[in-house]
């Protein structure tokens, strides 16, 4: 059995606008490649019984939430056994209500790292099961690669969404931070935390969006004006740069302008502040867990205990780093439409005992852009690659056209 299919979300709505699927039916196919791929990938920590359906342009489509986002009816985890006993929600995380509100309808809850975080949980990578699938949001990625469901919703702090969609061979949006509250998720860092959602293309991200903002749907652009970012600091693989060079001259072949971005080391320099910044409002978000951290993983409990020893002056310095790359990167991006570099280091790494390096993320992270992830050419094994695209400040949808007309053929 073939465990990497995506479902297409855009022939999904089609299908269920013209009445040739009814909801119904939907809900059953995804229950059906649920229980056929999720003994194997173990995407999934709760369903629900009986999914209540909404109206709206995604009426009848079955959504995937991160466990650490409130469902009305399911208990929220945080893949952590601090939560085990947790109670059902009693009432959905306002990014549910506003997917719901949009038609989708949410029908069980997916796997997550320990409160967000690196210990990574049981998922394996549809693209690759011997390989993980990143994290945090390791099940909902999961969840989309493998056709379980079309749309999947997941969280970011450092690489959480755009990492998992890399390995995992989908496509992905983090939303600017602030474009929707955060109530009713268990966040770690309040000025890095950021909604995220999963789905097979670019094409079915721009669907997603328009429903979700009830804006009219952004058409390819086929010939963005981009600023390719190497990352050759922060170190990428070589199958990571012939794909990201790949995709660079095929877009120069369809008319694209490709120049060089030029701040590879200010880029570095945020990378090095986003876990200060990270470690410090962790470990006061998360105090309550910090107080147990003899029953948190190693890595968790390192994190909050990094952060609860981290000073206000080295926090105030990197937010300073933060600030002044923003003022630096707005002037040098006004006239381009998106920045163009790696989703990840590589493919995904052979193992289920760690979930990846976000490092192609954290400076993008801190700085609270939107940022989308698009299936770019696999390496010669046949593995994943992402290619990442930065957008301006409340720009997802100007980005979305950019990501559409990268993978246009």
């Amino acid at each position: 059995m073939t465990l990497w299919n995506p479902w297409s979300l855009r022939e999904l709505v089609t299908d269920l606008a013209a009445g040739r699927t009814t909801p119904a039916q939907a809900l059953e196919r995804s229950r059906s490649r649920i229980a056929a791929t999720d003994p194997v990938l173990r995407a999934w920590v709760e369903h629900l019984s009986e999914p209540a359906l909404a109206e709206g342009p995604l009426r009848g489509v079955p959504l995937a939430v991160k466990d650490i986002i409130d469902v009305v009816g399911a208990p929220t985890r945080c893949g952590s056994a601090l939560r085990a006993d947790a109670p059902p929600a009693t009432a959905d995380a306002a990014i549910v209500r506003a997917w719901r509100a949009a038609g989708a309808t949410p029908i069980g809850k997916t796997v997550t790292t320990e409160f967000a975080f690196f210990s990574p949980g049981p998922t394996r990578n549809p693209a690759a099961p011997e390989r993980t699938p990143g994290g945090s949001s390791s099940g909902s990625a999961a969840a989309v690669a493998s056709g379980q469901v079309p749309l999947a919703l997941g969280s970011q702090t450092a690489g959480s969404v755009t990492r998992p969609a890399a390995f995992c061979g989908v496509a992905s949006l983090v939303l600017g931070r602030g474009r929707f509250p955060t109530d009713g998720v268990v966040g770690l860092a309040p000025s890095l935390d950021s909604h995220g959602v999963f789905t097979a293309t670019a094409g079915d991200l721009a669907l997603a969006w328009s429903a979700l903002t009830g804006t009219p749907e952004p058409p390819p652009n086929r010939a963005p004006r981009l600023l390719r970012w190497n990352a050759s600091p922060l170190g990428v693989d070589d199958a990571m740069s012939a794909a990201l060079e790949a995709t660079c001259a095929t877009l120069t072949d369809r008319g694209a302008v490709v120049t060089a971005f030029p701040e590879e080391q200010l880029i570095a320099e945020l990378t090095e502040a986003h876990p200060v910044v990270m470690a410090y409002e962790a470990a006061r978000e998360r105090a309550e867990e910090l107080a147990a951290a003899d029953e948190l993983s190693d890595h968790l409990a390192t994190l909050l205990r990094t952060g609860a020893a981290t000073t206000a002056a080295e926090y105030d310095e990197a937010r300073r780093v933060v600030v002044e790359a923003n003022r630096r990167l707005e002037r040098l991006t006004e006239s381009s439409d998106a920045i163009i570099g790696p989703a990840a280091p590589g493919p995904a790494p052979r193992g289920l005992d760690a979930t990846g390096d976000p490092v192609m993320s954290r400076a993008w992270q801190a700085l609270g852009l939107p940022t989308a992830a698009v299936p770019g050419p696999r390496d010669e094994t046949g593995l994943p690659l992402g290619i990442q695209l930065i957008g301006h400040r409340n720009g997802e949808t100007a980005l979305l056209a950019t990501a559409r007309g990268l993978e246009a053929g």
